[in-house]
């Protein structure tokens, strides 16, 4: 029975990330994460965006929990 809510869980996490996704919502590239390019080179650190899906994730697990 767990492993069926978490895997539901994750479905419609995925589902409301690809709507977003598809509606234009800007998922990565926030302005607070970084991005160094040096000729050919890039480094890319989401700071940001990896902040607000710990966030979210948090408040959805906290959630369901209850």
């Amino acid at each position: 029975m767990a492993l069926g809510r978490v895997l539901m869980f994750f479905g419609v996490l995925l589902t409301v990330a690809g709507v977003l996704v598809w509606y234009g919502v800007p998922i990565g590239r926030l302005p607070g994460d970084i991005l160094v390019k040096r000729g050919n080179v890039s480094f890319y650190v989401p700071v940001t965006t990896s902040v607000i899906v710990s966030v979210v994730m948090t408040a959805l697990v906290a959630w369901f929990r209850r």
